[in-house]
Formats: C-alpha cells, sequence, structure tokens
C-alpha cells in the first residue's frame, strides 16, 4: 500500500492510512454484498482498519495458486470495503470459451467493534462460519475451516456431487453422455472434496510485458476437450514462447508446460485457401520437426567426434602408436609416464562416481572401478 510497516510511527502511517481508507475502503461507499452485516461500521477509525485488517493481512494480498493436485486452480485476494475476500476464479462453462471468468468467496477477513480481525470460511452454501488463515512462509499461506460440518448437505454426497456439478461444469450427470467424461469429472469431485478448503497456496508472479512480444503475455482460458475449460498463463521466454497450467487435470496437472512454441523456427504459412486444409498445415509443421532431428543429430554427431579426437591424446591414433614402436619410444617423453608404466602391478582402484544427471536409484552400481 506504500505505507510504513513500522507501527510505532503510528502517525506517519496514519496519513498513509487514512489516504488509502478514503480512496479504498470508506465505509460510506458500500460495496452492497457485505456492509449491511458489519455493526456500526461508519464509526470504526481508519488507523483501527489498517492496524488490525490492513497491515497483518497485506502479504496476502494478490494471485494464487492452490495446492489440489494436478487440477490447482486461480485464488485473487482482494480488498473489498471492510473485507478481504479471497476470490476463487473459475474458467466459463464449457465450450462458451468466450464468456467472463465466474468466481465464488472462499474466506473473508474482517474487523468487528473488538478490533480483533475475524476470518470466516465461505465454502459451501450453509453461510460463513469459523475459519482460519497460516503464513507458512514468504509467498505462501494456508487456510483451515473449523466447521467443515457446514459444508455438508442434508442430502449428502449424492446431493452435495450434484450441486458441484452444476457450479462446474453448468449440467447435470444424465446431459454428459461420454462415459469417460463422466468418470473424469466423478474423480475430480472426489478429489477436491476431501480438502474441505484446507488448502495451502502459492503467490503467482504474472509475466513481465515486453514492446517486442507478439502479443500481450498474462492469463488465458482455453478448451481442453473433456476435461473442460482450463486456465493457463503464456509468457516469453528470450526465444520460446510458453504456456503453464493454473488449472490442470491428470494428463498434464497445474504447474506444467502445456505449450512450448520455438520462436527461432517461424512457420511459412501458404495462401488462405491451403490453410483450410489440416493436411496441408500438418505436412508444414512436420517438416519443421524433421528439420529439427536433423539438426540434432548432426549436433550430436560432431559433439561425439569432438569427444573422440580428445580420449585419442597427443600421440594419435592407432597407427600413430605403431610408428611409436617402431620409433623405439620416441614419443616416451611426451606420452609415457616413465619407467613406473613397466611394473605388472595392477592400476589403484579409484572411487567410482556416476555421471552429472544420473541417479542410482535402484541400480546396483560397482564402488569402485579401475584406470586402464
Amino acid at each position: 500500500f506504500g505505507m510504513k510497516e513500522d507501527l510505532r510511527k503510528m502517525e506517519v502511517g496514519g496519513v498513509s492510512s487514512r489516504d488509502l481508507y478514503v480512496k479504498r475502503v470508506n465505509p460510506r461507499v458500500k460495496s452492497g454484498r457485505f456492509m449491511k452485516l458489519l455493526p456500526d461500521y461508519e464509526h470504526m477509525d481508519y488507523r483501527d482498519v489498517y492496524t488490525h485488517l490492513l497491515h497483518p493481512y497485506r502479504h496476502i494480498l494478490g494471485l494464487w495458486q492452490p495446492d489440489i493436485g494436478p487440477y490447482g486452480g486461480l485464488l485473487n485476494v482482494v480488498v473489498d470495503g471492510l473485507f478481504i475476500i479471497g476470490w476463487m476464479y473459475l474458467p466459463p462453462h464449457d465450450p462458451r470459451v468466450e464468456d467472463p471468468m465466474r468466481r465464488r468467496p472462499l474466506f473473508r477477513i474482517h474487523l468487528w467493534e473488538s478490533k480483533k480481525a475475524t476470518v470466516e470460511c465461505m465454502y459451501g452454501h450453509n453461510g460463513p462460519h469459523k475459519g482460519d488463515i497460516q503464513t507458512v512462509k514468504k509467498d505462501e499461506f494456508s487456510t483451515k475451516c473449523n466447521q467443515t460440518d457446514h459444508h455438508r448437505m442434508p442430502g449428502g454426497r449424492q446431493e452435495e456431487f450434484r450441486t458441484w456439478l452444476e457450479e462446474e461444469w453448468g449440467r447435470t450427470l444424465e446431459e454428459i453422455f461420454h462415459e469417460h467424461m463422466q468418470e473424469l469429472i466423478l474423480m475430480k469431485f472426489i478429489y477436491t472434496s476431501q480438502y474441505d478448503n484446507c488448502l495451502t497456496y502459492r503467490r503467482i508472479y504474472l509475466p513481465p510485458a515486453r514492446p517486442s512480444d507478439l502479443l500481450q503475455p498474462g492469463l488465458f482460458k482455453g478448451t481442453y476437450g473433456s476435461h473442460g475449460l482450463e486456465i493457463v498463463m503464456f509468457s516469453f521466454h528470450e526465444n520460446s514462447a510458453r504456456a503453464t497450467k493454473l488449472t490442470g487435470d491428470p494428463n498434464v496437472p497445474a504447474g506444467q508446460l502445456t505449450l512450448d512454441v520455438d520462436l527461432n523456427r517461424p512457420v511459412v504459412l501458404p495462401d488462405l485457401e491451403h490453410q483450410r486444409s489440416i493436411e496441408e498445415l500438418s505436412r508444414l509443421v512436420q517438416g519443421v520437426h524433421e528439420e529439427v532431428q536433423r539438426e540434432a543429430e548432426q549436433q550430436a554427431k560432431g559433439t561425439s567426434a569432438t569427444v573422440r579426437g580428445v580420449a585419442e591424446g597427443p600421440c594419435g591414433s592407432a597407427s600413430a602408436a605403431e610408428g611409436m614402436e617402431a620409433d623405439h619410444g620416441a614419443c616416451s617423453d611426451s606420452c609415457q609416464p616413465g619407467p613406473s608404466t613397466t611394473t605388472t602391478d595392477p592400476p589403484e582402484a579409484q572411487p567410482f562416481v556416476l555421471p552429472l544427471g544420473v541417479m542410482a536409484r535402484n541400480e546396483v552400481y560397482p564402488r569402485t572401478c579401475r584406470k586402464w
């Protein structure tokens, strides 16, 4: 907020917090969602709002990704009136990718008359109830629901599943005819519902934009077949463009790359008439892949040739070694270590070390090796 973090200088911090209070959380400008629930909010002092609400929870504002296995998510924590609210953003219902994002509140923090911030869980359909927030470390915090019975519904798991399905997909199970899609949906419900809004969040940093970017980097939503619509973060990295999943599925989990574009190899598109043919476009892409493969093979051959040249040593190849014998050891000063090479004792054992990047796992590797 651009305010002083030293609470002992309340007069200095008070000016900044009052400025923020008037512009951002003035109680006379009602948000229309939760203001009517607050008792005597018009008489709250801006110092109390800053000291007991904004300052203690300033670190959780912004964009976050929940740790929900392969499914992930997108959370936005904002100041709304005299509340700090955590909104979970959801993509629109499949296949309406052009529709705006949906959102639902997961938790809220507000200030009561006791001048103490209260954390409430908003998960479920039985109203707000007791919750807790803990800052684990930098760029990470956790939420916990203390009354998970509020998440249950009178009709049991079946009613919870039907309600979740309508909110998540905008349809009933009977309207989903594909058997594999039904299995994926049921698996996601079972997996995600077990958390009961007790989640760990990690901060999301949006990628910077540069004038040379082909398009504005940031958050996008896209179609993923039976998995529905998902959210990705698109960014540029030197000579490549990448899309990383914020919401994922068992095939490509959240946090993994779903798209990696090599910007060094532009594809020259044919005229518009041929672009309508998927066979023609596939042929162009396949040609680029084959070119990349040929270059990789040539580079590998060049590397192996260099390694062989180094391994031959200063005396050259086997023919050079034969010439060395004919010259009665002319190269002995440069290639032979000295009289010790004439001994018949076996070479000294050396410790065996795995190459860089190779893991031992369960393999049984020798503990020592001998140099010859």
